[in-house]
């Protein structure tokens, strides 16, 4: 008895041996002003009025794939506990107030990271009703991550450079 080996392309498993079809992400590096933490990374995460395309841009990086984690990386529930601000969207009326005391919780000194163009400049919500502020008016963001929504390859990268491995 005889067994036929079927050609590589009819195969069920030829989606383990292709290439991936999408493009590379294209390169932006993100802005950081000077500051290295040497180490590990504790971010505490604010979302602050946004359409959470970078939330999910944000477990991405943290997930297995990405793995911002190897780098030193991590969500904390806490203020306290950080050594850092992760804000995502533009600055709503509501939300004003619990990031100016999330800030005031932070031990000093605290790294903010802007993540995403909402945060960044305002993106798609600039001028919108419910808009209180973009981030750069309350305060100077010492990391910026521009993209809607940014890569998690992206994210990783700004992380490890406040990291700093």
């Amino acid at each position: 008895m005889r067994f036929h080996r079927r050609p590589l392309a009819a195969s069920p498993f030829r989606s383990f041996f292709a290439r991936p079809v999408t493009d590379p992400p294209e390169e932006r590096p993100p802005q950081v002003t000077g500051v290295n933490l040497h180490g590990s990374l504790q971010l505490r995460h604010v979302d602050v009025g946004s359409c959470n395309g970078c939330e999910v841009e944000i477990t991405s990086a943290l997930g297995p794939s990405y793995d911002a984690g190897q780098f030193g990386a991590r969500l904390v529930a806490s203020p306290r506990h950080a050594d850092g601000l992760l804000v995502t969207g533009v600055v709503t009326h509501n939300m004003e107030g619990p990031l100016r005391q999330t800030l005031a919780a932070l031990p000093r000194p605290a790294v903010v990271v802007a993540c995403g163009d909402c945060a960044v400049n305002g993106g798609i919500f600039r001028g919108a009703q419910g808009v209180s502020a973009i981030l750069g008016e309350l305060l100077t963001p010492d990391v910026v991550i521009p993209g809607c929504p940014p890569h998690p390859s992206d994210i990783v990268r700004a992380l490890r450079t406040l990291s700093g491995r």
